[in-house]
């Protein structure tokens, strides 16, 4: 059995679910409260933070955690579909936007609107900063201007392929999009990029996510919006 402990609203976690999706690999999932730090998590991560993912399938259980090690791993045990075609430069092209999303748009970004709207929710915190808020949608717009540079000469965020640039870039921005802070319409070649990617098979369980008492922004369930 394939099991992935993940938190709903983890954009690392969302890019393993999306990846294990897109190869069609069966795995159930495990919710884990990783603000609480639970001692099961922190067995399997002493980092104590999700993805986790632990296979069984061949009666070794195995857990590997962190994002980037588990899509390079799913990447090596089922090469097809390839989240990482084309040649060695096409290949480090993804492997740096996916990285861009992971530290900068993480720091720049989620750092203020995830951990202001969703995160002080969630571990009772205090209420949010509007100036910390702000300053995440500034930092958010010179992204979303960002990705509409490289989506004007590409299909996709490293090239003509789906890649783990696409993955990481649609997980980040599906949670910011959960809260209702992406300006989708000031930016059209990214708005229609993600239409793409909300259209994929592999992100109708991301769409169907929900917090308790705190349900998804108008529009983010739609395919149209």
């Amino acid at each position: 059995m394939r099991v992935l402990h993940h938190w709903p609203l983890d954009p690392g976690s969302r890019q393993v679910r999306l990846a294990l999706a897109e190869k069609q690999l069966a795995f159930e999932l495990e919710a884990v409260r990783f603000w609480e730090a639970p001692d099961d998590l922190l067995a399997l991560n002493p980092a104590g933070l999700p993805p986790v993912l632990i296979e069984d399938a061949t009666g070794a259980r195995l857990a590997i955690a962190e994002t980037r090690a588990i899509l390079e791993y799913l990447e090596e045990i089922k090469p097809d579909p390839a989240l990482l075609p084309g040649g060695p430069a096409e290949r480090a092209e993804a492997r740096r936007i996916a990285l861009w999303f992971d530290r900068k748009f993480d720091a720049e970004v989620n750092a203020f609107l995830l951990h202001e709207k969703l995160e002080k929710r969630i571990q009772s915190l205090g209420g949010p900063d509007m100036e910390a808020i702000r300053a995440g949608r500034d930092y958010l717009r010179w992204h979303m201007d960002y990705l509409s540079g490289l989506l004007e000469a590409r299909d996709g965020l490293a090239g003509p392929r789906f890649t783990l640039a696409d993955v990481a870039a649609a997980a980040h921005l599906s949670c910011v999009d959960y809260l209702g802070d992406v300006p989708w319409d000031a930016f059209p070649p990214v708005k229609a990029w993600y239409q793409r990617i909300k259209c994929r098979p592999s992100f109708r369980d991301i769409l169907a996510d929900r917090l308790p008492g705190m349900g998804p922004a108008d529009g983010y369930l739609d395919l149209d919006f």
